[in-house]
């Protein structure tokens, strides 16, 4: 079955269950191994990006990340339209439980158009890679004024084959509690879907926003790489 076929084949409602009971889900073996293979055999190829990231310049952490150019590789572009028209209608259903005006259009494209008419304009597709004492400390990826708040990450890596350690770790604030740390280890072809800045969840008047933020653990052996799937653009 082909990444098209896969993605067609998603359960939508399991997903946004999933999505609104815990702000996250993980949809197994959603893309081919060759096309993940091809994706970190060209890592070292310049002309494929726009901007390189080197994490500890900036206190981010320690590994290197790239942002993608246009045009996007074929299997990260599919990604981006087709998830994004299974994710919207969900996004729009948490910003109605939590009161927010804001609402999503229906197609990666329009969502470009609001982007462009607030200067975010650049790709923010990338891959990252992470060494030996590689790790990422927990951020969310915003960009500029227009963000959708939901994102996925495609898996590249086995872990305990390719690498250990390197978990991805997700956190959740409730407001006056403390935070809950989340620790997945897909395998690679997996693809986990997660809030980028918030979730709604029941509370007494309704709902109420947890704040969410997702990092990755230090790599103690081996090499690790995960392809980021953001869905609107950055600021230029």
């Amino acid at each position: 079955m082909s990444t098209a076929d896969t993605i067609a084949s998603i359960d939508v409602s399991r997903v946004g269950d999933d999505l609104n009971r815990r702000g996250y889900a993980v949809l197994s073996g959603l893309i081919d191994h060759d096309d993940i293979d091809a994706l970190v055999a060209g890592f070292d190829d310049d002309a494929r990006y726009r901007k390189t990231v080197v994490m500890e310049r900036h206190r981010f952490g320690r590994g290197v990340y790239r942002y993608y150019a246009h045009p996007l590789p074929d299997v990260v572009q599919l990604m981006r339209i087709q998830l994004y028209g299974l994710l919207a209608p969900i996004a729009n259903g948490w910003m109605q439980k939590l009161g927010l005006e804001t609402t999503f259009p229906s197609t990666m494209s329009e969502l470009h158009e609001q982007c462009a008419n607030r200067l975010q304009t650049l790709p923010t597709p990338l891959i990252l890679r992470y060494e030996i004492g590689g790790f990422n400390t927990l951020h969310q990826d915003l960009y500029g004024d227009v963000w959708l708040p939901l994102q996925a990450v495609i898996f590249a890596s086995e872990p305990d084959v390719d690498h250990t350690g390197g978990e991805c770790v997700l956190t959740e604030q409730t407001p006056r509690a403390q935070s809950q740390a989340i620790v997945l280890r897909p395998h690679k072809g997996d693809v986990v879907v997660m809030a980028t800045n918030f979730r709604p969840a029941p509370s007494v008047k309704g709902y109420t926003r947890l704040t969410m933020r997702h990092g990755v653990s230090e790599v103690r052996s081996g090499q690790r790489h995960a392809i980021g799937i953001i869905f609107h653009d950055a600021i230029s």
